[in-house]
Order: C-alpha cells, then sequence, then structure tokens
C-alpha cells in the first residue's frame, strides 16, 4: 500500500503514463464524455468527492504547465487555480476539446461548468 498521495490504482496509473503536453480533464458529474475517452470515475454521491479536493490531490501528484477552463466557469473553480495560465474557451469549444485528452476524471461535484483541462508539464 502506498504510504502517501493518491490511492486510487486507475489514477496513479493513468499520471504515470502522462508525457509532457498530454492533456487530461477534472470533470464534474454533467460533463458530457466521449466514448472513446477513458474515464476514472471518482463519483460517489452528489458532491463527493468535490471539484476543489480532487483537483488539489492532482495538482499535489502533477506537473500543470497551462489550463483550459469555459468562459462560464464560476470564479470558486478559478482561485482554485491561481498559478496556473489559464486559457478560457467557450463552453462549447471545451466539450470538443474533451475528445483530445488522455482521460477524464469525473468527480461528484454538482457545480455547473466545474470542468479544467490540465496540460501535463515537465519537473525540470
Amino acid at each position: 500500500m502506498r504510504k502517501s498521495g493518491l490511492l486510487n490504482p486507475a489514477l496513479t496509473s493513468a499520471i504515470a503514463r502522462l508525457g509532457h503536453t498530454d492533456t487530461f480533464v477534472i470533470a464534474d458529474c454533467g460533463l458530457p464524455i466521449p466514448h472513446a475517452v477513458p474515464v476514472i470515475d471518482l463519483t460517489l454521491t452528489f458532491g463527493i468527492p468535490t471539484f476543489a479536493d480532487t483537483l488539489a490531490a492532482l495538482l499535489d501528484e502533477v506537473v500543470v504547465e497551462a489550463a483550459t477552463i469555459a468562459d462560464t466557469t464560476p470564479p470558486e473553480v478559478r482561485s482554485l487555480l491561481p498559478a496556473v495560465p489559464l486559457t478560457e474557451v467557450s463552453h462549447d469549444d471545451l466539450k470538443r476539446e474533451v475528445a483530445r485528452a488522455s482521460f477524464v476524471v469525473r468527480t461528484g461535484s454538482t457545480t455547473p461548468f466545474a470542468n479544467v483541462i490540465l496540460r501535463s508539464g515537465v519537473p525540470f
């Protein structure tokens, strides 16, 4: 068993396969996800796990060099990414970009538009 950090084996495996500039998504429980994109579904109930908790845990594990959010993303979600350069697109464009992601992490979040596409960086 791991001593600390992420414990979900599917999630740790997906993160380990990321390369520089690969993207992945952290999504609320309502985001439509294309069938071809792998989903790591963490949803337990509405609201659990939260978007914020999931994002914080992933930011502790992954080098993120940039993020894409929808122009409809609420301020409380934006505030969770203060050190990450953000690109804003329309919600429809964000949904199209999801199709190119390496994987999607579905949370239990019911906050409308609590979705972010994260681009993997390098630690050097």
